[in-house]
């Protein structure tokens, strides 16, 4: 089982934080062993082909050549010079990539990447996180969050839900057209889908607002202390936003066939609407689980992966707004060169999204005979574009020689195993860039200061790494 490193205290001890949030960002460069590292926030991971030809031309003639696709959807660029700095920002400005320098860090928002394109899904939040994305950088107020803070918006298929969102939304099912549920730190609320960014910008409010009351510099909503919660209530009631109490039951049905468990609290008044403030959590997940009869990999006609999520390598047909097809891949180890990057490039009229899960979709294909050429021409770049390749859910941190903390090139000694469960290989105990989800839901690989591996906690030498995996990723 992989010893998840604890992301908040123990219950009871909140953390404290005393100094300010110093994750890197595209004006922030941090400074890392092989050079300097950019990180730039791509709100839904989108990017158009403008901006393609602009990131790669940067990562060619400021960094090392490649470009590192996050577990949020951004991308870093790596190798830069010490003073090029302002280049590369002026470069991303003048692409549309920086609206608002000030807020740059904070534009930390993950939506359902296939949303709007297969059918599936209530609503299409790519949409919703546009203006969730205008919304945030109009406001002076916001660039006060923290560079870790997180928004996500799942259109109701469950796949992003579980990303660990400190302001989650989720669009509702055809039974309920028109409605969207709020989570916020175990609080949960039922909203209009027009005012789902809205209600997400009020949410960030309540936090900041909660985070001064208790004093300790928390940069996200589960690093408050137990007593202190955000008063979702009162900011939708500020905003002009009418919510009432969403209860995993009523999500039930809302969302059709989306499972949960029941809500209770307290009656408030908010508006013209009755909302309750629930007194027992009600997760994201919990209320978006998807049925055998509603999982998307299944709904597509492609098999699902175990511990898997998101949009599996390949087409994704037709059943878009436009009815317009698009392709689906996985990038290696998350690491992409300049050349698979202006591979990605859409056509007129398309666009690409990054995943959280270090893939990309590109929109935009008039028929599915261009998206199957698109998917051939990935192929050749060295894309993951099968849907059973065992290097399909194998990720790593950066590691040597570009980490000063790693213990070992991680890159350059994973292996794949089999396909099966999502494998994660770590240069050292912080286990930078993990995947989200408990014990059991992937398998953790840890270089040690003897040269070998834990995988799953147990010592493995460099020479048995592809029979460890293997076994880890398919036994369980």
């Amino acid at each position: 089982m992989p010893p998840t490193p604890p992301s908040t205290p123990n219950q009871g001890e909140p953390r404290i934080r005393d100094r300010g949030d110093a994750c890197p960002g595209a004006l922030r460069l941090h400074p890392a062993d092989d050079g300097r590292l950019a990180r730039l926030r791509l709100p839904a991971g989108l990017l158009t082909a403008g901006q393609v030809e602009v990131l790669a031309a940067a990562a060619e003639e400021l960094g090392d050549g490649r470009i590192s696709v996050t577990s949020r959807g951004n991308t870093e660029l790596r190798g830069l010079g010490e003073g090029c700095g302002a280049e590369l920002g002026a470069r991303l400005a003048d692409a549309g990539l920086l609206p608002s320098p000030a807020h740059e860090r904070v534009r930390n928002v993950v939506a359902s990447p296939a949303a709007g394109l297969d059918g599936l899904g209530g609503g299409d939040v790519q949409l919703w996180a546009r203006e969730l994305d205008a919304l945030l950088c109009a406001r002076e107020w916001t660039a006060a969050l923290s560079g870790r803070f997180l928004f996500v918006l799942d259109d109701g298929r469950g796949d992003v839900a579980g990303l660990g969102g400190d302001v989650t939304l989720i669009a509702a099912g055809p039974s309920a057209v028109g409605a969207a549920f709020l989570y916020v730190g175990g609080q949960a609320f039922r909203i209009a889908k027009a005012d789902a960014p809205r209600a997400a910008l009020a949410a960030a409010d309540a936090f900041l607002t909660a985070a001064r009351e208790a004093g300790n510099g928390a940069w996200r909503v589960r690093e408050l202390p137990e007593d202190v919660r955000p008063d979702l209530a009162e900011a939708l009631r500020r905003a002009g936003i009418a919510a009432e109490a969403a209860g995993a039951a009523e999500a039930i049905g809302a969302a059709e066939a989306i499972g949960g468990t029941q809500g209770t609290g307290d009656a408030e008044a908010v508006g013209d609407a009755k909302v309750v403030r629930p007194t027992e959590a009600v997760r994201p997940t919990e209320a978006v689980r998807p049925t055998e009869a509603v999982r998307p990999t299944e709904a597509l006609g492609i098999p699902g992966r175990s511990g898997g999520a998101g949009p599996l390598p390949g087409v994704i047909g037709q059943g878009g707004r436009d009815g317009r097809w698009a392709v689906a891949v996985a990038v290696p180890l998350g690491r992409l060169t300049s050349g698979q990057l202006r591979a990605l490039a859409p056509a007129h009229g398309g666009e690409l999204r990054l995943t959280p899960w270090r893939g990309a979709v590109v929109t935009g294909f008039p028929d599915r005979a261009a998206a199957e050429e698109r998917l051939a021409v990935l192929a050749a770049h060295g894309l993951i574009t099968d849907p059973h390749s065992p290097w399909l859910g194998v990720g790593a941190c950066t590691g040597r020689p570009g980490c000063g903390k790693a213990l070992a090139d991680v890159r350059a000694d994973a292996v794949p195993g089999r396909a099966g469960l999502p494998v994660h290989f770590s240069g050292c105990e912080r286990r930078c860039g993990h995947p989200t989800g408990p014990d059991g839901t992937w398998v953790d690989v840890v270089a040690t200061t003897d040269g070998s591996y834990l995988v799953d906690g147990a010592p493995t030498p460099r020479t048995s790494l592809t029979e460890a995996v293997a076994t880890a990723r398919t036994t369980r």
